[in-house]
């Protein structure tokens, strides 16, 4: 167990939390690192069927460490950049669904997180921001998901006001999926992971990997992508299996044949 990231497994989930409650879990070049470990290690392990990432402590996560980013050379400034980037990217290019437990304050590359994931759950009175134009440090690498999760003028007005929006205002947005009551959060955070867990693992793989293949495809390009996917998809033995489950009542079981 790494001191400032735990990881923690339990039938096909893996939960990562971010384990700097003392500096609202900041996000340092080394807890990075091992953030980007970690998602390595998961995407090349069958077993692992949902990532829940959560933090301890009141905040989610306040973004980059500032006390790290005071006097640095480019080399350095670079390297954490780059490696929070991969970071992100790591998430999204996981196989298996990934779900961000939310609660307290996500700003900066915090919100960068919530973003990247490809679900969030958040509990009321959360805020979200993207604030480093106040700072003088537009949040450039955080804009990449977050206008990909919401709409580009809503975007904008985050990134250039650095205004903190709320759970209600993220919900309709589309940042989270889902806003519930703060003593809810880890009820329902296991209730969709436990749906998810229950699908076909491998044809949720494809499923993803399509999903961000085609998102930004005009709807043309977009279907000459998806067709061959789907039809790929229907000779799967999960989806014959499906079928016939469906025809016949009963529940599906699953091959996990990628």
């Amino acid at each position: 167990m790494m001191d400032h990231l735990r990881i923690e497994s339990q039938s096909g989930i893996v939960r990562l939390t971010l384990n700097r409650p003392e500096r609202r879990n900041a996000l340092s070049l080394d807890l990075l690192r091992d953030l980007e470990g970690a998602i390595e290690s998961i995407g090349s392990d069958p077993s692992v069927r949902v990532v829940v990432l959560a933090s301890s402590g009141p905040v989610f996560c306040s973004g980059h460490d500032l006390s790290e980013m005071l006097g640095r050379g480019e080399d350095e400034y670079r390297e954490l950049f780059a490696t929070c980037s991969r970071v992100m990217l790591g998430l999204r290019r996981l196989p298996q669904p990934t779900i961000a437990r939310v609660q307290g304050v996500a700003t900066a590359a915090g919100c960068q997180l919530v973003a990247a994931c490809d679900l969030a759950v958040a509990a009321e009175g959360t805020t979200f921001a993207t604030p480093g134009v106040k700072i003088g440090l537009f949040c450039t690498t955080p804009m990449v998901p977050l206008v990909r999760a919401i709409p580009a003028k809503a975007a904008m007005e985050m990134l250039i006001t650095g205004t903190p929006i709320t759970a209600k205002r993220a919900l309709e947005l589309g940042l989270v999926n889902r806003v519930v009551p703060a003593d809810q959060l880890d009820a329902s955070v296991d209730q969709l992971a436990q749906t998810i867990v229950a699908m076909s693992p491998a044809v949720l793989r494809e499923g993803k990997r399509a999903f961000y293949q085609i998102e930004g495809l005009d709807e043309s390009a977009a279907y000459d992508c998806a067709v061959p996917i789907m039809t790929a998809g229907a000779l799967h033995p999960d989806a014959q299996e499906g079928i016939s489950a469906f025809l016949q009542k009963r529940p599906p079981r699953w091959s996990g044949v990628g």
